[in-house]
Formats: C-alpha cells, structure tokens, sequence
C-alpha cells in the first residue's frame, strides 16, 4: 500500500467548489506552463540570468555564453514570444533586457527556492 495516495475515494464536493471558483482561466494557465516549459532550457535561463543583471546585444551575450550569434538569436526569440524579453534599437545595436519585473523576480524566487532546498 501506497502512504502518498488516499486509502479510501472520498470527494469533498464544497473544497472543489471552491478551488474551482478561484482558479485561474485555461488560456492562462496555458500561457504559464508555456512560459515554464521556456524556462526549462539552461541556455535561456542563463541568458534571463545575464540579462537580469544588465542589458545586453546578441554579440555580448554570445560571447559570455560562449556560443554562436545565431544560436542566442534564436533562444531570444523563444524569450521574446513568452514576453520575457524585449529589446531596443540604438543605432545598428539591438539591446535586450528583461520585459519587466515579473521576469526579474521569477528569476529571484527560483533561485531563492534552490538555495534553500
């Protein structure tokens, strides 16, 4: 017998009635696991990492990644897509940086959860 499963099939209908109410749309709770399942690459972690500390061009964050320009093109579009990167055009240069600070703390708690677990 499993200890981590209930022993007998009971449904507490007015709990469930309640956690239903109070739950987030679908769609959204689509975008969110949409935008964790990003954030399950070590490539595009690193790169909201760096980015968290200050804003950088596709040729500062190839060379701090120690990869090809193409590559950190295409992981930034990944990031741009799940709206946790924009960037700003100076002159010839695009900068990134992260979209706002929904981005810089996501990144703070998870590190915050790591280094405690």
């Amino acid at each position: 017998m499993h200890e981590d499963v209930c022993q007998v099939t009971f449904v507490n209908e007015e709990k469930v009635g309640r956690v239903k109410e109070r739950m987030s749309p679908t769609e959204a709770l689509r975008r969110l696991a949409e935008t964790f399942k990003v954030l399950g690459d070590p490539t595009r972690v690193h790169i909201l990492h760096a980015l968290s500390l200050d804003e950088l061009c596709v040729c500062d964050l190839a060379s701090l990644l120690g990869t090809s320009q193409s590559a950190v093109s295409h992981q930034l579009r990944l990031l741009r897509a799940c709206k946790l990167v924009k960037f700003r055009k100076e002159g010839k240069m695009a900068y990134y940086y992260l979209d706002d600070d929904h981005v810089r703390e996501l990144l703070s708690q998870g590190l915050g959860h790591i280094e405690l677990g």
